[in-house]
């Protein structure tokens, strides 16, 4: 099944690849053996710190891989939806509870970051702004209550 993200989260999940590959799992190989060469394993904090580091980073890049090879990179830039809310694009929002404005563009799970105004698509405000256009007014189930927002501008950059 194809996972949906954009053109920087794929590149910082690549880059993450390459530095689990390049630069941790070398280290952590290195603090194993230099751990290994004080002794008895069975007191040995950092061995077993070491090797709990190991399995992280392994596990890690297993699972990256296996997510690289699936990703489906969609560039904000280059959709032309019409005007309507979808995968990748910036949305300014008015919050009518609050009266505040906010701005969220929508990406993939992997790349979601809600300070930095990155939502996710699977997230029930990205799903109840999905197909929606300006002007439209989309109520969401938030944990605080039912929040009513409308939505001042998409665009695709």
């Amino acid at each position: 099944m194809p996972i949906p993200i954009t053109v920087r989260g794929a590149e910082k999940l690549k880059e993450e690849l390459q530095r689990l590959k390049a630069i941790d799992r070398p280290a952590i190989i290195q603090a194993i053996k230099e751990a290994r060469e004080k002794g008895d394993l069975s007191e040995n904090a950092e061995y077993e710190a070491a090797r709990e580091r190991q399995g992280f980073i392994e596990g890690r890049i297993n699972e990256l891989e296996g997510k690289v090879g699936s990703l489906q990179i969609i560039d904000p830039a280059s959709v032309d939806a019409g005007g309507r809310v979808v995968f990748g694009a910036t949305v300014e929002l008015e919050d009518l509870t609050a009266g505040e404005s906010v701005k969220y563009q929508i990406v993939g799970d992997d790349e979601a970051d809600i300070k930095a105004g990155l939502i996710s698509i699977s997230s029930p405000i990205a799903r109840a702004l999905i197909g929606k256009m300006e002007g439209d007014v989309i109520e969401v189930a938030a944990p605080g209550g039912r929040r009513e927002y409308e939505i001042l501008v998409v665009s695709y950059a």
